[in-house]
C-alpha cells in the first residue's frame, strides 16, 4: 500500500462489476479546495486519482477546469513531477485525472518526525530547482509549491512534485517567477530549520528568495541554479584546471624526452 497514507485516510465503497478498480481511499491530507484526492488500485496495480469534490462534479465549468489540468500535465515529462497516464469516468467517483502512486514520505511528515537528512537537503536544492525551472520553461502555473506536495520516495528518497493544480500560459510575467522563488525560499528555509548542522551558504540563498521586495530576490531560477551550484562549479573549474596543466607538462616532458 502507498506508504504516505495518512491516519485520517478514509476507506471508499465502490460499486464496480467489472473489478476494475478496489482498496478506494480517500486522502484528506491531499485535498485542494474543488478536488478529492484517492489513491486506488487499477487492475491490482495502485495509482493515484484526483477528481471535482462532490459539489462541484457537475458544474461544467469545474469540469472544464478538471480536464484542462488534464490536458496541461499530460504533456509534462520531468523525472521529479508525478506523471499522469489517464483521464476517465470511474464508479462512484466521477471524471479523474490518474496519475503514478508515489510510495513514500511527504517533506511535511519528513519535517514533523525530525526526519530530513542532508541528501533530502540536497534534492530540495537540486531537484526541486530543477521541477520548477522545467515549469517555468513549459509557461506552467500552478498553485505555491509547500512541504506538503513534495514527496520523498521510498530507499533513493528521490523527489517528486505531486499534486498542485497546473495550469497554462502563453507568457509567464516576472510576478509569477518571483512566486514561485518566494515558495522556494519558504521551503529551503523551513527545510534549514529542521536540520543539525549549519548551511550558512544556503541559507544566504534562502533569505535572498523570501526577501519582502521581489527586486531583490533572484530574477529567474536559472539564476538560483548557479547560485547554489557556485561552490560545485569552483571545485569542477579548479579540477579543470588541474588536468590541463598535468595534460601540458606531460607533453612538454614527451617533447624535451624526444
Amino acid at each position: 500500500m502507498a506508504a504516505y497514507i495518512s491516519k485520517e485516510e478514509k476507506k471508499i465503497p465502490i460499486n464496480d462489476p467489472s473489478g476494475k478498480w478496489s482498496d478506494m481511499t480517500l486522502l484528506p491530507e491531499w485535498e485542494e479546495e474543488f478536488y478529492d484526492v484517492y489513491t486506488a488500485k487499477k487492475h491490482g496495480k495502485w495509482v493515484m486519482l484526483k477528481t471535482l469534490k462532490k459539489e462541484y462534479a457537475d458544474k461544467p465549468e469545474y469540469q472544464k477546469m478538471l480536464e484542462r489540468e488534464f490536458d496541461t500535465r499530460y504533456n509534462l515529462a520531468h523525472a521529479n513531477i508525478v506523471m499522469v497516464n489517464d483521464y476517465e469516468l470511474i464508479p462512484d467517483i466521477g471524471l479523474a485525472i490518474i496519475t503514478d502512486d508515489i510510495y513514500g514520505y511527504s517533506l511535511r511528515r519528513l519535517i514533523d518526525e525530525n526526519k530530513v537528512t542532508p541528501s533530502i537537503l540536497r534534492r530540495i536544492e537540486t531537484q526541486l530547482v530543477d521541477a520548477i525551472d522545467y515549469m517555468q520553461e513549459n509557461h506552467i502555473i500552478h498553485h505555491p509549491i509547500t512541504p506538503d506536495k513534495i514527496i520523498f520516495t521510498d530507499q533513493t528518497e528521490n523527489l517528486k512534485l505531486i499534486d498542485v493544480g497546473y495550469d497554462h500560459k502563453d507568457l509567464l510575467t516576472p510576478q509569477d517567477t518571483a512566486e514561485d522563488i518566494l515558495a522556494y525560499g519558504k521551503v529551503l528555509t523551513e527545510v534549514l530549520n529542521n536540520i543539525p548542522g549549519n548551511y550558512p551558504r544556503l541559507r544566504k540563498i534562502a533569505n535572498k528568495c523570501i526577501d519582502p521586495d521581489p527586486k531583490r530576490r533572484y530574477h529567474s531560477f536559472s539564476e538560483l541554479y548557479l547560485a547554489i551550484e557556485r561552490r560545485s562549479s569552483s571545485q569542477l573549474y579548479g579540477w579543470l584546471i588541474a588536468f590541463i596543466c598535468a595534460m601540458v607538462g606531460l607533453l612538454v616532458w614527451l617533447t624535451l624526452g624526444n
